[in-house]
């Protein structure tokens, strides 16, 4: 018989299958050859159990302590027997308790073998001595402990007592704990029951369980306003967009909280098992992101508005803009419009009237011929635009509008509508018209990004230019200034044909320094338009048309390139390659 088969007897007795089933359940070991090999369903997916080869010390120990009691239980390795451990933990620790348990499995056999020498020559020399009988010997229980790295576990292995050594008592275990350091969270009644438990030999138990520290949480500001405002326009099923639901103003009203702090919270230290503090770190505060008009309250906890108006977040702080409000028209009733915060006008905007805001401006109805609009933010005209060629509207930001007829559109974002008609656009980012009819009849469109559309031109061929790439905006100053100097020039020789007098010559001061003024001006805009232009050499590919229908007569130019189309082209996709614009 192998030695193997040796070990299979003595550590079994009997098959596999004629164990008890509870002792079935509980080992934790790999089968020897010969025995079955099929484990129950929990020790296949436990990950907590430790299998143990056939040839580990620890197998070899059970089986000699096996020998001398005649029945013993089989071995139970679990680490995490009521499944309250942490998975990482227990992936980290497996393989330290492992390699632990080798090493004193390995230990306790070489002092049970020294031990056996000793004994046997001890009674050799007892039989030599006229019949003296050799004083009893053996190894007492011996517990073995194993702790977690954070030392906030700590398992314990009982070894049982080889010859006359002393099983393992309550006194024994805690003398034990007590060298290890082991004095926090022990399991008492663990304690008390292991004393006599049937199965406290080679098996592991949690003995003592060490509470976590717990950093603080850090401070945080709820807000009740967005940060971000979405600029997004929804078309419905019936492809119409709501010019009216963009919900670009968040009103405030005085004494309204804008955001309020939520305050850290402390850390709450823990306690290793070897009854070590474990520090925890306290939560860190914010500062409430406080702007102008507003103010924090007296407990310090929330940000107040001073006075009503639109919220904004400016990237660091929140700041309340007064808001102005007209019920109805802009008329002779309210005279043109200049206010520094935002603008909600309920009705149109006549002709003739300026509006100037330096926040954004809400139109409810329409903005008719020969008026100006011009708009620090958004603008958004739920009716549409409706010029004489005139009508001149900027935008620092996007505008929104139903529809756009002969005006002049300035807008250094984006521009989004149902159609544009004769019009004149100067766009620094994309011109999207897809919804409702999506139509650019007639008219120039000059965006630097891309321009989006269901239709371009018409079937009448009448003239309409897309322009992509460049700086549109500047160019349009420029052109605005140049147009001014021309004025100024005109009315400066007209006013030194006048006689000598005391008013021409303040009127020619007057007109020189606007003169001064315009040239600065224009010389700024030619340098900064050198300059994007040399940055920008090279990207004349980024521009981009993209339509559903290209009618013959619509021309299209990108940087010194100008194509006209001679066709009606569908699905049309325009843009620069290599140098020459294709048309797809």
């Amino acid at each position: 018989m192998s030695l193997k088969e040796k070990l299979t007897s003595i550590l079994f007795g009997r098959k596999q299958e004629e164990l008890p089933e509870e002792e079935e359940q509980r080992t934790g070991a790999e089968q020897p050859e010969g025995a079955s090999t099929e484990l129950p369903p929990r020790q296949e997916e436990d990950p907590s159990l430790i299998k143990l080869p056939g040839e580990h010390p620890l197998l070899q120990l059970y089986s000699m302590r096996r020998r001398e009691v005649g029945h013993l239980p089989t071995p139970w390795l679990c680490m995490d027997e009521d499944g309250g451990l942490p998975p990482e933990l227990i992936r980290k620790e497996k393989s330290r308790l492992e390699g632990g348990l080798k090493n004193v499995c390995s230990f306790r056999l070489r002092s049970m073998k020294n031990d056996q020498n000793r004994r046997n020559k001890d009674k050799k020399e007892a039989d030599e001595a006229a019949g003296e009988e050799a004083a009893p010997q053996g190894l007492d229980a011996l517990p073995w402990f194993f702790i977690s790295a954070d030392k906030l576990y700590a398992w314990v292995l009982v070894f049982p007592p080889t010859g006359n050594g002393q099983e393992l008592t309550r006194d024994i275990l805690l003398r034990a704990m007590e060298e290890q350091g082991i004095s926090y969270g022990v399991d008492q009644r663990l304690a008390d029951r292991l004393a006599h438990d049937e199965h406290r030999y080679f098996n592991l138990f949690l003995i003592a369980r060490g509470k976590p520290a717990f950093d603080g949480k850090n401070g945080n500001i709820v807000d009740n306003f967005p940060r971000v405002v979405e600029r997004v326009l929804e078309v419905d099923e019936y492809d119409q967009v709501d010019y009216t639901a963009l919900n670009l103003i968040h009103n405030v009203k005085e004494g309204e909280e804008i955001c309020r702090l939520i305050r850290p919270t402390e850390g709450e230290p823990g306690r290793t098992v070897l009854d070590q503090e474990i520090p925890a770190k306290s939560g860190k505060s914010v500062p409430l992101p406080k702007g102008r008009n507003t103010e924090i309250s007296e407990d310090g906890d929330a940000l107040i508005a001073l006075s009503s108006g639109h919220v904004e977040f400016t990237g660091r702080s929140f700041q309340v803009k007064p808001v102005l409000d007209i019920d109805g028209n802009v008329d002779f009733s309210t005279g043109n419009i200049k206010f520094l915060g935002d603008v909600n006008i309920k009705g149109d905007v006549l002709t003739g009237f300026t509006v100037r805001a330096m926040g954004s401006i809400w139109v409810g109805g329409v903005i008719e011929a020969g008026s100006t609009v011009e708009a620090g933010g958004d603008l958004t005209v739920v009716k549409g635009i409706l010029g004489d060629g005139t009508t001149t509207v900027r935008a620092q930001r996007c505008i929104f509008s139903k529809y756009i007829e002969n005006a002049t559109i300035f807008v250094r974002e984006n521009l989004q509508t149902d159609a544009i008609i004769n019009g004149s656009i100067y766009c620094d980012g994309e011109v999207l018209v897809r919804s409702g009819r999506g139509s650019i009849m007639g008219g120039r469109v000059w965006a630097a990004q891309k321009v989006s559309a269901t239709s371009v031109g018409a079937k009448s061929e009448c003239r309409t230019s897309i322009t992509l790439g460049g700086l549109p905006c500047t160019n349009f100053e420029r052109e605005l200034v140049r147009k001014e100097l021309k004025e100024l020039e005109m009315d400066l020789e007209k006013l030194e044909c006048q006689l000598d007098s005391p008013v021409k010559a303040s009127l020619i001061s007057k007109t020189k320094v606007k003169l001064n003024t315009a040239e600065l001006r224009l010389q700024q805009l030619e340098e900064e338009l050198e300059g994007v232009r040399e940055e920008m050499r090279g990207h004349e590919e980024d521009g981009r048309l993209e339509c559903g229908v290209a009618h013959a007569g619509t021309e299209i130019s990108i940087g010194d390139e100008t194509v006209r189309l001679r066709q009606e082209n569908r699905q049309c996709i325009a843009k620069m390659v290599c140098g020459e614009i294709v048309v797809m």
